[in-house]
């Protein structure tokens, strides 16, 4: 595949203060609706869906598409917030649209004046609420299902060694239990929508046994390929819909990612496994990279101390997550190297990126944020006099993924120019507002303005159509085509018609 569509869909944590006497700005369910009607409603960021995309999930009016081309709603199920990219071509714009979303939140909460009692997280877990929610990445993949399965086996390894440089980190861990709920910390909200389609139930305690570990997800993911997420979360989730289904390409899911604060990190985390699923698609992957147990070595990867990450092969052969990569990076050379500018140079980080972590992963916390962050947890811990135990660690923890660029402990490393960067605050600021001008988010785009600019309220959206009145339609099939032209023509005829009949 010559290009290929990429996005990310994000779940944001939402923290409501109160005054110490049980009084604040309100439920966290009352606000992500309240930030998600101010969008809509107020600002005119968008478009609301007018219609159910999903009854129970995805009911009418609860988010809608952007001017930017991407989304905004609430996720009924845990009502968080959810932003989810427009479909992006190069990696660099996948993370300059990703963080435009956190922009676009926050500035929401400013507007609303909620700062002070309002932060929204990236991160993916909730410490002592034994809950998770993640990063979702969506690919384009030129590959049948039945050829996919046959691949699996082979792209698995990569997805689950990745997080020694895709990691976000964590203090501490989870164990999950099936059989006795006496120490469970999880409590499941009060809403049908919660529980809905639960094939498997569990538990969630607290692990006194780690300290610290790569992946905030890894505790949670119980299978490799599931379609039933809740309590049933995979690696991999299996998607039939439109978001990215174009001829015979389909839309691979992959529900096991976190939203890193690091841009480096987030880049190079798209830009290997897009590189991969080429690898994939011409049917190159390495046959020796096969794992016993891939769940086993997501979760053995993530709570590795000693920071060598041994994994089994189906061979039987041990081998570190390093030297596994090694056998993607070195295929990926081979066959990729000099496709176009943006492959070569992700070739060259990720080389770089493994002799760093196999020299000495500490010295990446300009590029890793489990390595930022680990250091970060550090220093607090020398000066504190207090060890991995100490509650504040969790605090700390969490703040590094605080949206808010005033207080969060990441972007104050960012400002002190101790975060590698692949975009510049003038890239993030126009995504915000401007959709990627080489795929379709860009006729989308267009269309959704002007349907704003003349109040029109008669319409349905998606990603692959436009439905105005009963006898106007859009079709945007084809995810690579801008649709500009079409979408010119189709304002100019709805201006025409809405003249004739007044």
């Amino acid at each position: 595949m010559e290009q290929r569509i990429v996005g990310l869909e994000t779940e944001f944590g939402c923290m409501v203060r109160s005054d110490g006497r049980g009084r604040g700005a309100g439920s966290s369910e009352r606000i992500v609706e309240a930030v998600k009607d101010h969008a809509f409603l107020r600002k005119k960021l968008g478009l609301l869906d007018m219609h159910a995309r999903d009854y129970a999930f995805e009911p009418a009016r609860s988010g809608g598409f952007l001017i930017n081309g991407g989304r905004l709603y609430v996720d009924a199920v845990g009502s968080h917030e959810e932003y989810a990219t427009p479909e992006c071509v190069t990696w660099t714009d996948a993370v300059a649209y990703d963080r435009a979303g956190r922009v676009i939140l926050q500035g929401l909460v400013d507007d609303l004046d909620l700062t002070d009692d309002v932060a929204f997280y990236a991160n993916s877990v909730d410490h002592f609420g034994g809950h998770t929610f993640g990063c979702h990445e969506n690919y384009l993949v030129d590959i049948s299902a039945a050829a996919f399965r046959g691949s699996l086996s082979l792209l698995m390894p990569f997805l689950v060694t990745r997080q020694i440089f895709a990691g976000v980190g964590r203090v501490g861990g989870h164990k999950l239990n099936r059989n006795d709920f006496r120490k469970n910390i999880m409590t499941i909200g009060e809403h049908d929508v919660d529980t809905m389609w639960v094939a498997d139930f569990y538990g969630v305690e607290i692990d006194p046994t780690v300290e610290y570990q790569l992946s905030q997800r890894a505790d949670h993911i119980v299978n490799t390929v599931s379609s039933r997420v809740r309590f049933n979360r995979a690696i991999i989730n299996p998607k039939r819909d439109s978001y990215y289904d174009y001829s015979d390409l389909h839309r691979l899911h992959v529900l096991f990612g976190e939203p890193n604060m690091n841009e480096y990190a987030m880049w190079l985390k798209v830009a290997t496994t897009c590189i991969v699923l080429d690898l994939m698609d011409m049917k190159v992957l390495p046959a020796d990279v096969r794992l016993d147990d891939a769940l086993g070595t997501l979760k053995g990867v993530s709570r590795d101390q000693t920071m060598k990450w041994p994994v089994r092969r189906a061979n039987g052969r041990t081998i570190a997550a390093v030297d596994l990569q090694r056998i993607y990076l070195e295929a990926a050379q081979s066959y990729l190297r000099g496709k176009d500018e943006q492959t070569d140079w992700a070739l060259d980080e990720w080389q770089s990126t493994l002799d760093g972590l196999e020299r000495d992963p500490m010295q990446l916390g300009d590029r890793l944020d489990w390595v930022a962050k680990k250091l970060m947890l550090q220093d607090y811990m020398n000066d504190a006099d207090v060890d991995w135990q100490d509650d504040a660690l969790h605090s700390l923890d969490l703040e590094y993924h605080n949206i808010n660029p005033r207080t969060s402990l990441y972007y104050a490393l960012q400002q002190m120019d101790a975060a590698r960067r692949v975009c510049t605050d003038a890239q993030i600021e126009n995504a915000t507002h401007t959709p990627p001008q080489n795929t379709r988010a860009r006729g989308r785009a267009e269309v959704i303005q002007q349907l704003i600019q003349r109040k029109w309220s008669r319409y349905l959206i998606d990603w692959d159509w436009v439905r105005v009145d009963k006898d106007r339609h859009l079709e945007l099939r084809n995810p690579f085509h801008t649709y500009a032209a079409e979408a010119e023509a189709f304002v100019r005829d709805l201006s025409a018609d809405s003249k004739k009949k007044s």
